[in-house]
């Protein structure tokens, strides 16, 4: 895990950068519903109107609110006084020509909030003298207005000047205590109107006010769709780059710790199980990054910031409700997928080993005529994959209509509350819009992060996959100090005494091996099969490390040398010739990560060493030629020249060949044993075979059986010395033959 997140951390800076671009995206989405209710209840129900603070009052209505304010010094203050003689305002406002105005001056939003707060109540006592509404005098309750005792008729001007300080302080206290038992909407809406009135006396263009705010309003909402449209964009963009570039990563990090592996290593994973890691596991993994910087994230930014615009509305319980819902159902999806995801990447394993097994074996299954034995074995586990992904499909199927429901039915509970809210004044229609959009924002993030709830737990067992190889303690790797090779010893090999027991096994595979291998000479290997040949030589370049015993290369422990060093200095031919995709060139100069570069000169040598220079010449391209993957499209006998070449390539100080002649005739087996032996006079051979003609000549011959060593000598020797030795040679070649050799 810490090795994840390490290459995670290399992205720090660029996904601050798309949490930031989230945090814009989130507000201009957010603020598009507050335009909404704007240019409805304030543009299309206000007529433009978009509060108290009204910009332009007759004379006689100003003196009138100045009355009921509790600041009149900050309604002086910013209000100015025009006369007819202000010719300039003439057109806009016509009844200057009756009655002087006044005007609001240029103030800043917070001084025009101040003052809209102030003339509130004012307004409603005014317009609820004044106005023939009974809802409007309700509001401030008619009994407690001033009446003409003769006609019962309300006159507030003059009987509101007749009112002594206290009188009318008395009144104001009064009226004031009914309006705050109204809700402060239902006031503002009255305030409006007033508002209205006014201008239409004034002569005010309100069609022209509220087109204009409508224009504006409209353009803003624009702008900031504009915007985020923008934003989505650049963090969509960018989120995928830093989820390529870290799967990237990712792979060649997995690659880096595969190859230090040891054989024991891939024991414990296998190949198909390797390859899924690094591919699909991998493909959830930058997926699962992809949608955290864009949902994830984004989901609870938008949740939150749309809460904070409803959280005071009285019908904030109703998205409690379905957030408790939806984390219900979310949890219970949880709860029953993640099992199942585990179980999904578990049977994508199981299915690339059988299709890889199918595959590199088809022409064993064909020349036993066992395909349909093998298509049942790939269809069953194949069905088995398929009915998990249709468990895990129905599951989350049962999710996206449940969501959609309860976002329906939330909606719904809204609208119902809420008309009745519209219905007493207590809320304007344009409010009641724009709770809807954040109520299904909030639900929106909720179900983003459901529909999450789907990648996240396949994305956890991948995460945890992929660190497993992390985690993996190599057990063959470099100590601390490293012990220089000794150059008086060059390729001097010695096995002391050495044991080796495969991992998990009860007993050692190779038991007491001591012999000294020296510079220009052939050490041969041979035994029955399973008698131990190929795991000791594999021993030398610590593909395996030793149990018991210890083994020197030119002096010194091979453990307490470099790996890179030790693996250097030897030629390496395995059983089977491994090729890889590219040209005959590529693949003898594989070596040259070693051995620097390798001119033509070099790997034309070493094919001619490795008796491949016959076939490479019959080929059109010669060196450039093709080699497919795997060598497929050359023959055996040519995959091991090839494989021989590009370990003389190299010009090493030890040659390692297991049964790297079996696929040769007899002819060419002698050809290019006799040019090994001519040109590597100085390097350190090991020879594994099961031909006694391949070892004949061989300055040792060291026989294996079961595990530990039966003769040691030349094959005159051994043929006298060691009987297990004789019957090999018996079992192959006649008396007659074997003295002719």
């Amino acid at each position: 895990m810490k090795e994840i997140f390490k290459i995670l951390k290399k992205y720090t800076l660029w996904i601050i950068i798309v949490i930031v671009l989230l945090f814009f995206q989130a507000y201009c989405n957010l603020s598009l519903p507050d335009y909404t209710s704007r240019i409805v209840d304030t543009g299309i129900s206000g007529g433009g109107i978009e509060n108290n603070a009204i910009e332009v009052i007759r004379e006689s209505e100003y003196q009138k609110l100045i009355m009921f304010t509790e600041d009149p010094e900050l309604i002086n203050q910013n209000y100015e006084k025009i006369t007819k003689e202000d010719t300039e305002y003439l057109d806009e406002y016509p009844a200057l020509g009756n009655e002087n105005l006044y005007i609001l001056k240029d103030v800043s939003n917070d001084t025009k909030e101040e003052i809209s707060d102030e003339l509130l109540k004012p307004i409603i006592i005014v317009y609820g003298m004044e106005s023939d509404n009974e809802t409007v005098k309700n509001m401030i309750g008619s009994d407690k207005l001033p009446t003409n005792p003769e006609t019962s008729e309300i006159d507030p001007t003059q009987y509101l000047q007749s009112l002594t300080p206290e009188q009318l302080e008395g009144l104001k206290t009064t009226i004031n205590d009914t309006l705050d038992s109204i809700e402060p909407s239902m006031l503002e809406q009255v305030a409006i109107n007033y508002v209205k009135n006014e201008y239409t006396t004034i002569g005010v263009d309100l069609e022209a006010k509220q087109i204009n705010y409508i224009i504006i309003a409209g353009l803003k909402m624009l702008g900031l769709s504009l915007l985020a449209m923008l934003i989505t964009i650049v963090s969509t963009l960018l989120s995928s780059k830093i989820a390529t570039s870290f799967s990237r990563d990712l792979r060649n990090k997995i690659a880096t710790k595969v190859m230090i592996f040891s054989n024991k290593e891939f024991e414990d994973f296998s190949t198909a199980s390797l390859i899924t890691r690094s591919t699909n596991d991998i493909q959830q993994v930058q997926m699962f990054v992809v949608m955290l910087l864009r949902l994830v994230i984004y989901a609870p930014i938008m949740g939150i910031g749309a809460y904070t615009h409803v959280n005071k509305s009285s019908m904030a319980w109703v998205i409690a409700l379905a957030v408790v819902l939806i984390m219900g159902l979310v949890t219970v999806l949880f709860t029953i997928a993640l099992p199942k995801f585990k179980k999904v990447q578990q049977l994508i394993d199981k299915l690339n080993l059988v299709a890889r097994e199918i595959i590199t074996g088809i022409p064993v299954v064909r020349a036993f005529g066992n395909e349909k034995h093998e298509e049942e074995r790939f269809d069953k586990t194949n069905v088995n994959l398929t009915k998990t992904h249709l468990f895990v499909n129905r599951l989350m199927s049962v999710m996206m209509p449940t969501m959609m429901f309860i976002m329906n039915g939330v909606s719904v509970l809204i609208i119902w509350v809420g008309s009745k809210q519209v219905d007493t004044g207590s809320m304007q229609v344009g409010t009641l819009i724009a709770f809807i959009t954040y109520t299904m924002q909030i639900i929106m993030a909720f179900l983003m992060l459901s529909m999450m709830s789907i990648m996240i737990p396949r994305a956890f067992v991948s995460v945890r996959r992929i660190g497993e190889i992390f985690n993996k303690d190599i057990s063959v790797k470099d100590k601390e100090e490293i012990v220089p090779f000794d150059p008086k010893k060059k390729g001097l090999v010695e096995f002391k005494d050495v044991y080796f027991r495969y991992p998990g096994a009860e007993e050692d595979v190779l038991k007491n091996i001591s012999f000294t291998a020296l510079p220009g000479t052939t050490t041969a290997f041979i035994g029955s099969t399973g008698s131990g040949k190929s795991t000791l030589i594999n021993l030398i370049p610590r593909l395996y490390d030793v149990t018991g015993g210890k083994i020197l290369i030119d002096g010194v422990n091979i453990k307490d040398a470099k790996l890179h060093d030790l693996r250097e200095k030897i030629g390496y031919v395995p059983q089977k010739g491994n090729l890889f995709t590219g040209t005959i060139k590529s693949n003898i100069a594989f070596g040259e990560d070693y051995a620097g570069q390798i001119s033509d000169k070099q790997i034309t040598k070493a094919a001619s060493i490795a008796q491949a220079e016959e076939f490479i010449k019959t080929k059109e391209k010669k060196y450039d030629s093709e080699i497919s993957q795997g060598g497929t499209n050359v023959s055996g006998g040519q995959r091991q020249r090839l494989a021989i070449a590009r370990a003389i390539a190299i010009d090493p100080e030890i040659y390692i060949f297991d049964d790297s002649f079996s696929a040769l005739d007899y002819k060419t087996d002698a050809k290019l044993r006799a040019s090994l032996t001519k040109e590597t006079k100085d390097s350190t051979k090991f020879i594994v075979a099961q031909r006694i003609s391949t070892v004949l000549n061989a300055d040792q011959i060291i026989v294996l059986d079961g595990g530990t060593i039966a003769g040691i000598g030349t094959h005159k020797e051994l043929m006298k010395t060691c009987d297990v030795y004789k019957e090999i040679a018996l079992s192959q070649l006649s008396k007659e033959e074997l003295e002719n050799e």
